[in-house]
């Protein structure tokens, strides 16, 4: 079947790209396969992810799949465009469905993108993994990708304002070496591996990332550890057990 969505949706991004002048980096683009089954796993610090993964695997041809919360789908707006594109609806309730789908995609060739932290990270560190990633990989004997992005947090991340005008944003991608399933007694273990990997691939992207912050106002997208005023794990935790005030999560 055509893809009518997708492409159209691609370009009207890179132009976006080129209108704010956002400073890309991509580096390791060539670990993913061009053809058959791949699992790209991303560390996620920005509502704006999705975009910028999904850019990692460009220069391969893929056209990711997205695992996205069922809610984006009933929009009247992001709903056809997700349908369109073929992502993959995550109904929390009945999580079974969504997998078995997932792992029927990677069976059919597809590249099938996901958060394995579940939710934006506040601390924009790499918190732990759910092992979805790595039984999908497994279960279709697919490798998986580790994918780390940074500076997408700068344009709209939770509990901060969007600002999707901000021009000449550095944004960084980083795709690790692919991980093959079969190398791993289970999920778990291979899961442990992701997150040392991701970590290793996050702790690099904003070690050479190259703004700094202007000021102690601009301080708020770095994480604790390397002196910014970002929640730490414990703190992000304590905010996220906090009551939603809106549907984004």
């Amino acid at each position: 079947m055509p893809e009518l969505v997708y492409p159209p949706v691609i370009t009207a991004a890179k132009t976006l790209f080129r209108v704010l002048d956002l400073r890309l980096t991509v580096d390791g683009n060539h670990h993913v396969p061009r053809t058959g089954g791949v699992v790209l796993a991303s560390n996620h610090v920005s509502y704006l992810d999705f975009i910028f993964c999904g850019y990692g695997a460009h220069a391969s041809r893929r056209l990711v799949r997205f695992m996205a919360k069922h809610e984006v789908f009933a929009h009247k707006v992001s709903g056809p465009l997700m349908r369109g594109m073929k992502h993959i609806p995550v109904n929390r309730s009945a999580g079974v469905g969504s997998y078995n789908t997932a792992v029927d995609a990677l069976r059919r060739g597809e590249a099938v993108g996901l958060f394995p932290e579940g939710t934006i990270s506040r601390s924009f560190t790499v918190k732990e993994l759910k092992s979805g990633a790595a039984r999908m990989a497994q279960a279709a004997e697919v490798p998986l990708v580790p994918v780390a992005l940074w500076g997408t947090q700068r344009l709209w991340t939770k509990g901060r304002p969007k600002t999707l005008t901000r021009r000449h944003t550095p944004i960084t991608i980083l795709l690790g070496e692919p991980m093959d399933p079969g190398a791993y007694p289970d999920a778990n273990a291979m899961t442990a591996e992701l997150k040392t990997r991701l970590s290793a691939l996050v702790d690099r992207a904003q070690q050479e990332y190259p703004d700094k912050p202007s000021g102690p106002d601009d301080t708020w997208w770095q994480p604790a550890h390397l002196g910014g005023t970002a929640p730490n794990l414990q703190e992000a935790a304590e905010l996220d057990r906090r009551p939603r005030r809106s549907t984004a999560s």
